[in-house]
């Protein structure tokens, strides 16, 4: 059965996501074109160099996602493409930038793709939870979105890029009429997170204390992002965002749980004990992501 299994592509895939995102797709049989930027020789792009010596089904190649041609190439003769873009230098303003741009190439070079049906496009629960009074709404979802003046205002630079080229993509993608869905996963932990993808892991946990106090900090194990990434393409009724995460962090015992997760990148003051008992309404809601879970995605 695995020979009938179809080409697809993950970009960027020595990103923390990507990485685990390939990892699943081989271990369901697909073929799959794993194109990395040129960010140095990282602990996760040495493991899939060495990867690519044993998987007879992995391709791997260099990719910009500034240098439109770069992507072509990679997504030739593909029929998805998994779309994994984190700046592993953190979020300053100029990187908001180069991401859009990045977003916009990976989508036109799939438009220009015959063989692709497919893109899914990883994003963040940044992209909707960041905005005047979202303490005031009861419930958020897919609907919602970040307000780009108030993430500029407050210096939410890695919130203010996956907005924007979450909605640039969408656009274009609208624009070709391709076929695209989002993850946009909450805060991504798993082995060695905080080793392996320290900048981005801190970058949107810019504006941490808000985030939980007003019930929108929540985190999502990368197996399950990826088991998501795959669901979410083999699922043909799959469509729009995909709210991702399996845990609300909403008190003050699970946000130290968390912080303790992350050392050494968040530090907690020795013997620290739990002082208070409150508990912050959760306001995100993700009943779209289970129904794709559950096999009846839209």
């Amino acid at each position: 059965m695995d020979q009938d299994k179809p080409t697809v592509c993950v970009l960027d895939a020595s990103t923390y996501v990507g990485y685990w995102v390939l990892k699943g797709l081989l271990s369901k049989g697909y073929t799959v074109h794993a194109a990395i930027q040129k960010n140095g020789e990282t602990e996760i792009v040495k493991k899939i160099r060495d990867m690519e010596a044993i998987e007879e089904k992995l391709v791997v190649s260099t990719a910009d996602v500034l240098d439109y041609h770069s992507i072509l190439e990679a997504v030739k003769d593909c029929c998805a493409l998994f779309c994994c873009l984190d700046s592993q230098d953190g979020y300053e303003d100029k990187m908001v930038d180069l991401e859009v741009r990045g977003a916009i190439n990976v989508v036109e070079a799939c438009a220009q793709t015959e063989s692709m049906e497919k893109i899914v496009f990883n994003s963040s629960l940044t992209a909707a939870i960041w905005r005047e009074n979202i303490c005031s709404q009861k419930d958020v979802d897919e609907r919602s979105w970040s307000d780009q003046e108030f993430c500029r205002k407050k210096k939410l630079w890695y919130a203010l890029a996956k907005t924007l080229s979450e909605q640039a993509a969408w656009a274009l993608a609208m624009d070709r009429t391709l076929n695209m869905v989002s993850i946009n996963a909450g805060l991504v932990l798993g082995p060695a997170v905080a080793k392996k993808n320290p900048l981005v892991t801190m970058s949107y946990l810019q504006g941490a204390a808000q985030m939980y106090e007003n019930g929108v900090l929540a985190i999502v194990d990368v197996n399950f992002v990826a088991d998501v990434n795959v669901r979410a393409f083999e699922d043909r009724s799959s469509c729009g965002r995909y709210f991702c995460f399996d845990q609300m962090v909403n008190t003050e015992q699970e946000a130290v749980k968390l912080a303790e997760s992350l050392s050494p990148l968040i530090s907690l003051p020795p013997r620290y004990e739990c002082q208070g008992s409150e508990v912050y309404a959760e306001r995100l809601r993700n009943k779209k992501l289970n129904k794709l879970v559950e096999g009846t995605a839209c």
